[in-house]
């Protein structure tokens, strides 16, 4: 799919309408290939981790915090909360579910207090094509892409004519664009950005050959390429990190990690509830973010 809309919430914005024609199956974030997108999944399910999926109705409890995530990393990021939130005299319910959508169907109805799956745009989007008002409370983690290869161990010779296989979808492909030109591989016009296309390549002094290719994919792709531009995600579910680490990645600081930041999402007017500031203070702690480095070695990084 090459529509920017039609791709996972961690990685771009995905139109519910569409997705609800198709079912919206696609990948799962972290497993998903997410993966993050961001990437094949089951249609819409949901399963709870560590209580029954039936009482997700327990939003209703003021000691109880209900949360709806995708099962990896988010899931696991929150399991890791658990205890902190014990300690501050809260229950933690993880609702696991497997598709795009309902998570966010599950907050808007009150059967979560909140959800961790997606990233603002795509939480803009929904919220547009589906007439809600959820909101992102604060940005927890992003999916960095990173250059990959099986067959160089740098970037510092690119050969000539060699082929980097990047993410087909128009977000994604901006991203991966924006990566090799911080890497000097190529230079785009300038204000190019997150719109950016192969169209906007100003300079490719090594005359690399782009290899389009849906987002799930890239990783399949790299004993076939030079180099492939692979989502976090889906670098963890491809077992890239089992075997080493990106040759570079994208830098917290920058925009895209800025935009496609995972947030905590929540119904307007709950941002500042006594669930939604506890729940942020047991995640935003130096034993979660030392998980979050020793478990996926740079394909997940915290922004707290």
């Amino acid at each position: 799919m090459t529509d920017a809309k039609h791709t996972n919430p961690l990685n771009t914005p995905v139109s519910r309408r569409t997705a609800v024609k198709a079912a919206f199956s696609t990948a799962a974030f972290g497993v998903a290939a997410f993966a993050l997108a961001g990437c094949g999944s089951t249609s819409s399910s949901s399963t709870s981790a560590g209580s029954d999926a039936s009482t997700a109705s327990a939003a209703s409890d003021s000691k109880t915090i209900t949360v709806g995530a995708s099962p990896s990393p988010h899931a696991e990021i929150l399991a890791q909360a658990k205890d902190d939130l014990s300690s501050a005299g809260y229950e933690l319910n993880v609702v696991e579910y497997s598709d795009y959508v309902q998570p966010n169907v599950a907050l808007d109805e009150g059967d979560l207090d909140a959800n961790y799956f997606q990233h603002q745009p795509y939480l803009d989007n929904y919220n547009e094509e589906n007439g809600t008002d959820l909101v992102g409370a604060e940005p927890i983690h992003y999916e960095p892409m990173g250059i990959w290869s099986n067959k160089h161990d740098s970037l510092d010779d690119v050969p000539d004519g060699a082929q980097i296989s990047v993410p087909s979808d128009a977000t994604n492909e901006a991203r991966a664009l924006l990566l090799l030109q911080d890497n000097g591989i190529i230079t785009l016009k300038d204000g190019a950005g997150l719109e950016a296309t192969a169209n906007d390549i100003a300079d490719n002094p090594h005359n690399v050959q782009l290899v389009e290719t849906e987002a799930a994919s890239v990783a399949r792709t790299l004993d076939d390429v030079d180099f492939g531009v692979v989502n976090g995600n889906y670098a963890l579910s491809a077992g890239l990190v089992d075997d080493g680490s990106p040759l570079a990645s994208e830098a917290s600081d920058s925009e895209a990690a800025q935009t496609y930041a995972n947030v905590i999402a929540v119904r307007k007017g709950d941002e500042d509830s006594d669930k939604t500031k506890a729940l942020i203070a047991a995640i935003e702690t130096d034993k979660v973010r030392k998980f979050i480095e020793d478990t996926y070695k740079g394909t997940v990084v915290a922004l707290f």
